[in-house]
């Protein structure tokens, strides 16, 4: 019989972390244990006010499937169980990792992957004035890939701050929803000119229609657009790639479904995070293999992560050891 473990923790942020929607101190995640008497599985998530969660109501959905966990529920019923979203996340990663230490198999194995390797992950810089976002470059100006949280008005200054900070660093952009089209159609030839790569949801998911008649010459990445495999259809012809999350699609086993399926339809592939700690990052280095950015540096902005956690080297990250996940 297996037991269900529920909890909420809170990690410290190094300083503050601000996108378009605003600002926070720290990391609050929800971690889920699953206890099989001889082997325990875990899980993370952070809930997410953006898709109508808290922490209170991502309790409730996991509360929910206690007696069902008791009576033999697996990881395919819960699909079925729970809708997309971080509370299927955390019961899916924990199952997962559940499955693996039982079976004496990593979870790569047991998705028979090739062996896991090391990925160069984006270092995110923390929307700021253009003075702050130039200091931050260049501490970081020796990482190989930055990307920036931007919000509209004055975004140009910030990223040209950037690329003066880090003249050698490849650079990605991310407005989480912050602009429009006039915004857009003012950023594009100017990012052009500082290189950057790539644009991350520079309109509101609901207003994101126009993308099908804009010219892109920068890649534009759906992320609030893009949630689970069924949201796709709204996505192609819009994009040229996807941030795939664990918490949006609701764990490894449907971020997975989807990474193929948007590959399918010639999508190029993110995999990204929110701010967690190394057991929400653990999952998506499975997911993340070969992709073509990667973003899971939520430790590297956390003041201290959790033990063990992932190895960093820089902005290389390894594979997670067994104690760890998976």
């Amino acid at each position: 019989m297996t037991e269900l473990v529920v909890r909420v923790e809170s990690w410290p942020i190094r300083g503050r972390f601000a996108i378009s929607r605003g600002a926070k101190t720290a990391a609050d995640v929800v971690v889920v244990e699953l206890d099989a008497g001889n082997c325990k599985g875990y899980g993370e998530c952070v809930p997410y006010a953006r898709y109508g969660e808290s922490a209170d109501s991502v309790i409730a959905q996991i509360e929910s499937l206690r007696q069902d966990v008791k009576q033999g529920l697996d990881r395919i019923q819960l699909q079925q169980r729970l809708p997309a979203g971080s509370a299927r996340n955390a019961m899916d990663c924990a199952f997962w990792d559940l499955q693996a230490k039982m079976s004496r198999q990593r979870v790569w194995e047991l998705l028979q992957l090739p062996p896991m390797q090391p990925l160069t992950t984006a270092y995110t810089l923390s929307l700021d004035s253009p003075e702050y976002m130039h200091k931050a470059a260049l501490e970081h100006a020796n990482r190989p890939l930055l990307k920036l949280k931007l919000a509209g008005e004055g975004d140009i200054e910030r990223v040209r701050a950037v690329r003066e900070g880090a003249p050698k660093a490849r650079l990605i952009v991310d407005a989480n929803e912050g602009w429009d089209l006039g915004v857009y159609r003012q950023m594009l030839p100017e990012f052009l000119k500082l290189g950057v790569e790539m644009i991350e949801q520079p309109l509101p998911a609901c207003e994101d229609e126009a993308l099908r008649s804009l010219d892109r010459p920068i890649p534009i990445c759906a992320d609030e657009s893009c949630h689970e495999s069924k949201s796709l259809k709204d996505v192609v012809g819009k994009y040229d790639m996807v941030n795939i999350k664990l918490d949006k699609a609701g764990g490894l086993t449907e971020a997975l479904r989807l990474r193929k399926a948007a590959e399918a339809e010639g999508l190029q592939i993110m995999v990204g995070c929110m701010l967690a700690t190394s057991l929400a990052m653990a999952p998506a280095t499975v997911l993340a293999q070969g992709a073509a950015i990667v973003d899971l540096d939520g430790p590297l902005l956390l003041q201290k992560d959790r033990r063990p956690g992932l190895r960093f080297d820089h902005s290389l990250v390894f594979p997670p050891q067994l104690e760890l996940w998976g």
